[in-house]
């Protein structure tokens, strides 16, 4: 076993940058494990970084490993590991927003930035949640404090980080309202959403009363970003995740005295273990639209261009 297969990218561009190469198995660091890597979740992220947007600026010039999110098996360890073992099951986003080549046979990265995957679940479905459910968590839960009783708006509430943030809020007790189109209504209010909004054929923030906490998903000043503003409560929290907080948006909460926040996620192996939990016991469930092969890794990443993807896509490495 001395070399695997990897998705590379050699230069910035489209989906056609992507290679299925050959090269040499990592070995662990002290500190760090190998994981055998079953199934990669794909993310809008690999994407933007693929085409020289989202984190490319920290990946440095191509070539560079594609992708953040595992699921596999610990086949090895290094020196000083002491919370995994060889054959244990685990999930996770290692090394973001740096490389982690998650596209790969193999992967290694910090033990501590991997959990034991769900029991309930198989690694497709692991490999799906952790940037995902991350973002989620961490938007959610670290960062806003959502409580029972608040009231909590998700734009694009049908997507891989909406459907899973939707259920978060949900399980916090929270009353969740969930953006998306007429045709992901039935499939948002499974998840625990209380009202739904189709952003198509109404404005929300006419139909809406104040709300606590918005989780914008979309993030675009003038689509969601002042809209959203407009209908949280004075002390309330509006969550720019994808693109941070526009001088624009700044301006307008900080008049109405709302409180803003850009976001981006981080390796977190505690709240994955968090995570795993809900999802065993029920209360979490990831959505999985289609797979494929990591020869078609090109494909995946078109497929989740599209943004009308109902949950997440996921490369099939073994």
């Amino acid at each position: 076993m001395n070399t695997m297969r990897a998705i590379r990218q050699t230069a910035f561009g489209d989906s056609s940058v992507l290679e299925l190469v050959e090269v040499p198995v990592p070995e662990p660091l002290p500190t760090e494990v190998r994981v055998r890597v079953h199934a990669a979740g794909v993310n809008p992220v690999d994407g933007k970084t693929r085409a020289g947007q989202g984190m490319a600026a920290i990946q440095g010039e191509p070539p560079f490993g594609v992708g953040w999110d595992v699921s596999g098996v610990v086949d090895a360890v290094g020196f000083g590991v002491t919370t995994l073992a060889p054959g244990d099951e685990v999930y996770g986003m290692p090394w973001f927003p740096r490389e982690a080549g998650a596209y790969a046979e193999y992967a290694t990265a910090p033990s501590r930035q991997f959990a034991r995957k769900p029991r309930s679940i198989g690694h497709v479905e692991a490999a799906a949640l952790p940037l995902a459910a991350l973002t989620a968590w961490q938007a959610l839960v670290d960062t806003a404090h959502v409580e029972a009783g608040q009231r909590v708006l998700i734009h694009a509430a049908a997507g891989g980080v909406g459907h899973l943030a939707v259920q978060i809020a949900a399980s916090r007790g929270a009353h969740v309202i969930g953006t998306g189109s007429a045709a992901r209504e039935e499939f948002v209010r499974s998840l625990g959403a209380a009202q739904f909004i189709d952003y198509r054929s109404t404005r929300f923030e006419e139909q809406l009363e104040p709300v606590d906490v918005v989780i914008d998903l979309i993030g675009e000043a003038e689509q969601t970003g002042l809209r959203s503003v407009s209908i949280v409560r004075p002390g309330g929290l509006y969550v720019g995740v994808p693109s941070g907080i526009s001088a624009e948006v700044a301006a307008a909460a900080e008049a109405r005295g709302v409180r803003t926040t850009g976001f981006l996620v981080e390796p977190d192996g505690a709240a994955l273990t968090q995570i795993a939990e809900l999802v065993d016991t029920g209360a979490l469930r990831v959505a999985v639209e289609r797979t494929f092969p990591l020869a078609q890794a090109a494909a995946a990443q078109d497929a989740v261009a599209t943004g009308r993807t109902q949950g997440k896509i996921v490369i099939e490495v073994v």
